[in-house]
C-alpha cells in the first residue's frame, strides 16, 4: 500500500474502530494543563486503575472517541509489574506527550489472533464500575513504538464517552508516521480497522510518531508530532 494512503476499509462484522487517544504525563496536573493549552478544554476526572497503579482524566472528542490523560498514581504502591503505556520510564520533568492510540473491537480474541503484529496479552482491567478487556505487552511497551493501536473490548452498551460532557472538541483524523509504513498498514488491515487514519513513511533513523487533528472551539489544532 502506498505511503500516505488512508485506511478506510468497509467495516467488517468483527472490525475495529478508533476508540481513544492516550496522553502520558509525569503527573495528572501537567497532562491536564498540556491538553487545556492545546485544545482549550478541561479533561474531566476519571478514576483509578488499581491493577496498574495509575489514574486518569478524560476529554470527549465527539460522538464515539475520547482523549485519556494517564499518569502513575503517587498515592498507591507500585503494582509489582510493568505499568502500561511505558509509564515506568517517564521522568519527573518529562513533558506530556501523545503516546498511544486505542482501537475498539467487539471481539478482542479474534482481532488479536488475526493481528499481523504482537500487541500483548489480553487482560481484564477496571476503573470504578467500568470493566474492559485490553491488550498489554508484559514489559509495558508500546507496540511499534506507539504507531500500532492497542486493542480494547468494552461490554455491550458500555462506553466512557456516554458519561462525558460535550467539550466542543472533535477528532477529525489521525496521521501515523513510521519507517516501515507497510507494517502498520498490514496490521490495520489484519484487524479490519475502519476509520480516517493515514499511514506515511519516515526515514529509518527517526522514531515512529502520530499526529491527531482535532477541531476545537478555536479551530483545528494538532496533538503530537515530532
Amino acid at each position: 500500500m502506498a505511503a500516505g494512503r488512508k485506511i478506510e476499509t468497509p467495516m467488517a462484522m468483527r472490525g475495529c474502530a478508533l476508540d481513544h487517544l492516550v496522553v502520558t504525563a509525569p503527573d495528572l496536573r501537567s497532562g491536564i494543563e498540556w491538553v487545556r493549552d492545546l485544545l482549550g478544554a478541561e479533561p474531566q476526572p476519571g478514576g483509578e486503575h488499581r491493577e496498574m497503579g495509575t489514574h486518569n482524566c478524560l476529554l470527549r472528542l465527539g460522538a464515539s472517541a475520547y482523549l485519556e490523560v494517564i499518569a502513575c498514581n503517587p498515592d498507591v504502591s507500585h503494582p509489582g509489574r510493568a505499568r502500561w503505556f511505558e509509564l515506568d520510564h517517564i521522568e519527573k520533568n518529562s513533558p506530556p506527550r501523545l503516546a498511544a492510540w486505542v482501537a475498539r473491537t467487539p471481539d478482542i480474541c479474534s482481532a488479536q489472533a488475526a493481528c499481523s503484529e504482537p500487541l500483548g496479552k489480553i487482560e481484564r482491567m477496571s476503573r470504578g464500575d467500568l470493566e474492559w478487556l485490553i491488550t498489554i505487552p508484559e514489559d509495558g511497551s508500546l507496540p511499534l513504538h506507539g504507531a500500532a493501536p492497542i486493542l480494547i473490548e468494552w461490554p455491550a452498551d458500555t462506553h466512557p464517552v456516554s458519561r462525558l460532557p460535550d467539550a466542543a472538541c472533535t477528532l477529525l483524523r489521525l496521521e501515523v508516521l513510521h519507517p516501515q509504513p507497510d507494517r502498520v498498514t498490514r496490521l490495520l488491515e489484519s484487524v479490519a480497522f475502519a476509520g480516517d487514519v493515514s499511514i506515511s513513511a519516515l526515514p529509518r533513523n527517526l522514531r515512529p510518531r502520530f499526529v491527531a487533528h482535532v477541531l476545537t472551539a478555536q479551530g483545528e489544532t494538532t496533538l503530537g508530532g515530532a
